[in-house]
């Protein structure tokens, strides 16, 4: 098959890639600048330099394709709406570019912020926090007009050799202040998935995914305890570990703080029975353990 894929270059995107690669697939990927262009080149796919403004690029290279996979977002947190229409308009372009042909469109989504007080499932809507949610219900919707989209929510940690996000940001804190700290009692819970079992969801879901518009859940651990996480930081960077009381939670962490403090569980329970996904690689605290993040912190 021949796939476009957004995010190519991205933590997630590249393992995805290699994976697609790995299994014969064509790829074609997505690259804004000239670094992502060497790296998408450097995984062996084809590089389309464009970025997701450009919406007559994205349905052009997606009418060309034999499915999508979205990666791709603009996080930026200063302008949340305007990432989220952009998100919106190439969902769009992808959508009428399938549109009829019954191929599949995959968008990445997370499982932040689906229940209280229980592991979030497929089956939960998630609350309207963020512009972007609308976005993977749009996705959905698309099933009526003949495409095969699949939403894929992404634990929050997804993690691994060379993670550059929210637990290397928790390191970096832990080396700057001194201690490791958890939010509180840390008896809340973090949902994780390595990065490759993530990246094998993602294939085995362009491959043979559901044909109707579906929700799946890439989390191989349903829940770690923040104060385990904490732990294993603070011990990997050589520094202790203590509570940080959750009035001071923003002024130690800084923006992660928020994030750290919330109970974030989420099961792929309905994922594993429908697909038969496996995780097989390292859970969060055997990556700890291994040295991965206070090595980027040492070299940051």
């Amino acid at each position: 098959m021949r796939i476009f894929v957004t995010g190519a270059s991205g933590w997630i995107g590249s393992a995805v890639v290699q994976l697609l690669l790995e299994s014969g697939h064509d790829v074609v990927g997505l690259a804004r600048s000239d670094a992502s262009a060497e790296a998408v080149a450097r995984l062996g796919a084809t590089v389309k330099r464009s970025d997701l403004d450009d919406v007559d690029a994205l349905q052009e290279a997606a009418a060309a394709s034999e499915g999508v996979v979205h990666l791709g977002y603009v996080h930026d947190f200063s302008r949340m709406e305007d990432a989220a229409r952009t998100d919106r308009a190439a969902i769009e372009a992808f959508g009428c570019a399938l549109e009829g042909t019954g191929r599949p469109l995959l968008i990445a989504s997370g499982t932040l912020g689906l229940a209280t007080g229980r592991p979030g499932t497929e089956e939960d809507e998630p609350a309207p926090v963020h512009p972007r949610v609308g976005n993977a219900l749009a996705a959905l919707a698309l099933a009526e007009r003949g495409v095969r989209p699949v939403v894929v929510r992404f634990a929050p940690t997804v993690h691994g050799e060379g993670d550059q996000g929210f637990l290397a940001t928790l390191a970096r804190v832990a080396v700057e202040k001194g201690v490791s700290g958890w939010v509180g009692d840390g008896v809340n819970r973090w949902s994780a998935v390595h990065r490759l079992d993530a990246a094998a969801l993602v294939r085995q879901l362009v491959e043979s995914g559901p044909e109707q518009g579906s929700v799946v859940h890439a989390v191989g651990e349903e829940g770690i305890a923040t104060h385990d996480i904490a732990v294993a930081i603070g011990r990997g960077v050589g520094v202790p570990a203590r509570s940080v009381p959750v009035e001071e939670a923003a002024g130690h962490f800084g923006w992660i703080g928020g994030f750290f403090g919330m109970d974030a569980t989420a099961s792929s329970a309905l994922t594993r029975q429908r697909t038969g996904w496996a995780p097989t690689h390292p859970g969060l605290l055997a990556d700890l353990g291994a040295g991965y993040y206070p090595g980027l912190v040492s070299h940051s």
